[in-house]
């Protein structure tokens, strides 16, 4: 394969690819209601000649079809949904939609996979088969757009060869790519628990049940799911982020709302774990004389990279850029809807090295500061493009 006429033309688009980065950069979206962004993709992809229909509401999916056995294909994934924060980069492209902000690095994966889709449009007779390009929205919520996806079921008549997704790295220098075969991202569930008591005035707490003391006490009973329920070689977390007493000093109200988030690396554990859970804010809300209501709805699966796919990634990589940037991944309890197409299909999800060569990152993710190194933005869409074609060979 000519490595050097994909670069070539991944160079040719490489404005084209910037301004669609900055453009949807500049017009963040939360889950599910990206429609500007859905529209402005269409509208490139129609330029480009590229088929396209809606999908999961908000998403996009696009097809390039090649040569010989078109039903066996390779699904090229970006998300597309921003995050609810305010943006403090002060960029010309910075968000002009108040307390809504691209900080996980969407709009740069949306732009490479534009770019690559851009690139093979004009390598079809290259193409072994098909390349699907899925714009997929709603990753930054549970339970997430890949679910939705999937419940259309778009691939059902096409043998699925690589499902590929990518993620920014704002630790990894600009150029170096991340692999890790196997186990990679934790699952991910939210836990939602409301304590409910009688409340009342804080001097006359013998008159009521307390919801306040019952979740507190909740609070650190939960925390022998990880430390004397789990096997200790499991990677698993549970933390609670939010607490919602809306009391006084000398109110104690009603109602307790405790929400937090369950990660492990085992699908067998995670059920027993949440379980435990309801097992025991159930005993804690008995011995205080309250209930505990508790939900915790279907979350993401863990993101499980193919071991053969990942050898020839990180192959293909080395090939491409040099072994010097070809890293090794650390297990994340950070989490990817993206879990949900590798429990169906063989996937690869890698890391695009951000940071920029001076050593500065740019902000971490899910921060107002984040800023990504845009060079980066050639990497990936050459990187992607050649993992298409040489996973259809």
């Amino acid at each position: 394969m000519d490595y050097e006429s994909i670069k070539k033309h991944a160079k040719a688009v490489s404005e084209q690819v910037l301004t669609v980065r900055r453009t949807i950069h500049s017009r963040p979206e939360l889950s599910f209601e990206e429609h500007e962004t859905a529209d402005y993709i269409a509208a490139q992809l129609t330029e480009a000649g590229i088929l396209f229909r809606r999908i999961a509401g908000t998403g996009i999916l696009a097809r390039i079809e090649g040569h010989g056995d078109l039903q066996r294909c390779v699904v090229l994934r970006a998300d597309t949904d921003a995050l609810p924060i305010w943006e403090e980069t002060g960029l010309e492209c910075a968000s002009r939609h108040d307390g809504v902000m691209h900080a996980c690095g969407h709009d740069m994966h949306t732009a490479c996979l534009l770019g690559a889709l851009l690139v093979l449009n004009r390598h079809k007779s290259e193409i072994a088969g098909t390349v699907f390009g899925l714009f997929q929205p709603g990753e930054e919520v549970c339970p997430g757009g890949a679910s939705m996806v999937m419940a259309e079921d778009p691939f059902r008549d096409y043998r699925v060869v690589a499902f590929v997704g990518e993620h920014v790295a704002p630790e990894m220098a600009v150029g170096n790519l991340g692999f890790r075969s196997g186990k990679y991202m934790a699952s991910s569930d939210e836990l939602w628990i409301e304590v409910h008591g009688t409340g009342g005035h804080g001097a006359l707490p013998h008159t009521m049940t307390d919801p306040v003391v019952a979740a507190a006490a909740l609070i650190t009973s939960l925390q022998q799911v990880v430390s004397r329920n789990n096997n200790a070689t499991i990677p698993t977390v549970l933390s609670i982020g939010r607490v919602i007493a809306n009391g006084a000093t000398n109110v104690i109200p009603p109602v307790v709302q405790v929400a937090g988030t369950l990660r492990t690396m085992d699908e067998r554990w995670r059920a027993q774990a949440k379980r435990r859970i309801h097992e025991i804010a159930a005993g804690v809300a008995a011995a205080h004389c309250v209930t505990a209501e508790v939900k915790i709805p279907e979350g993401y699966p863990c993101v499980v990279n193919d071991p053969a796919l990942t050898v020839r990634a990180r192959s293909i990589a080395a090939k491409l850029w040099g072994k010097e940037h070809v890293e090794e991944l650390d297990l994340r309890m950070t989490a990817e809807d993206f879990g949900t197409y590798t429990e169906r299909y063989p996937s690869l999800f890698f890391r695009l090295g951000t940071a920029r060569k001076n050593g500065e990152c740019g902000g971490a993710l899910h921060t107002a500061t984040f800023n990504p190194d845009e060079q980066a933005l050639d990497y990936g869409v050459v990187t992607m493009a050649v993992f298409a074609l040489e996973f259809l060979q």
